[in-house]
């Protein structure tokens, strides 16, 4: 009976876990070189973000913008998005993370005002 109330409950904590890995937040590293964000269009699955900045190169300070497609001619971050810019601009060989974001399905679009680059794509499937 021992045996069998220990694998029950072994059982459980490996199921929990599964469930708490499940939740964990996901880094994306976004490296700025003069003029554009090295790499492409970003795909993702619907969660909890956080964006690395990286200034690779850049003789100025850069800075990270996150916001749906939809919206991208506003200047204002969506409620949803609040916590998608750095907490600095960075120099040259500089980095930083975002807050969590959490993304739900839906096209996303992400640049630097400062450097400035084009509209990159984030598509959350």
């Amino acid at each position: 009976m021992k045996n069998k109330l220990i694998i029950v409950l072994a059982l459980i904590l490996l199921s929990s876990l599964a469930v708490f890995s499940q939740d964990k937040v996901k880094t994306i590293t976004l490296t700025q070189t003069p003029g554009k964000f090295e790499g492409r269009e970003v795909k993702l699955k619907p969660g909890s973000y956080q964006f690395e900045v990286v200034n690779k190169g850049v003789d100025h300070e850069v800075a990270f913008f996150l916001q749906k497609e939809s919206d991208k001619e506003n200047k204002e971050f969506s409620s949803a998005l609040k916590d998608s810019g750095l907490p600095k601009l960075l120099k040259n060989g500089e980095s930083a993370k975002t807050g969590v974001v959490e993304l739900s399905k839906g096209k996303y679009v992400y640049s630097c005002p400062l450097n400035p680059t084009p509209h990159y794509t984030i598509i959350v499937e």
